[in-house]
Order: structure tokens, then C-alpha cells, then sequence
């Protein structure tokens, strides 16, 4: 059995100045483990796969295509491909979000 502390996992360097943690990376999916800190929040980026993003603490501003909604801790919101989204942490509170990516997006100029 595999078993993957979040504080453990690797961090990854991105354009999007969040801290993001790679969880699981296989062709079927990729997880991402995000915190945001207060102001902190994702350039807004379209990607070639489905994913969903689930709250796990705190409150996000989340952008798919013309909507945005603040989702709070144990939401779970649907990205379909090809659409623009982003997230952002608009509160005063540090909020942590699994992104989930199904299968696992190989553009590199995408949120990995």
C-alpha cells in the first residue's frame, strides 16, 4: 500500500505562485494539493482534460468560463475541458484544494 503525506510530497514550480503539491501522477489521472494563502489565486488558464477541484479547508473564488462562485470547505466543483477557470483565495483565511485532473493533462502550458 502507497501512502502520501501531503506535507511530504513534492513541490512543484509554477507559473501560478501558489504552493502546489503533486499527489498522484499517472496517465489515468493527476492530484494536486494546493494551499492559497490570503490574496493568493491561479492566472486563469484553460486545460485539455476534465478535472474538478474539491475544498478541503477555507473559502475559493472559482472561475469556470463566465461564473464565479466562492466554494467553500468540502464542495466539490465540475472543470470541463476546454474552459477557462481559476482559483482564488479573496479571503482572510489560508484555503487547501485537491485538484483532480482525469486523464492526466500532458500541455505543458497548463496547470501541473
Amino acid at each position: 500500500m502507497k501512502i502520501i503525506e501531503v506535507n511530504n510530497a513534492p513541490n512543484i514550480a509554477s507559473a501560478h505562485e501558489v504552493a502546489i503539491r503533486r499527489l498522484y501522477d499517472y496517465d489515468n489521472a493527476q492530484v494536486m494539493h494546493m494551499t492559497f494563502q490570503p490574496g493568493e489565486s491561479l492566472k486563469p488558464h484553460i486545460t485539455p482534460v476534465d478535472m474538478f477541484f474539491y475544498v478541503l479547508e477555507g473559502a475559493l473564488d472559482v472561475m469556470v468560463g463566465d461564473e464565479t462562485i466562492q466554494v467553500k470547505k468540502d464542495c466539490l466543483v465540475e472543470s470541463p475541458k476546454g474552459i477557462v477557470h481559476c482559483l482564488s483565495n479573496n479571503s482572510l483565511s489560508q484555503a487547501r484544494v485537491l485538484v483532480v485532473k482525469a486523464p492526466k493533462s500532458v500541455s505543458r502550458t497548463n496547470l501541473q
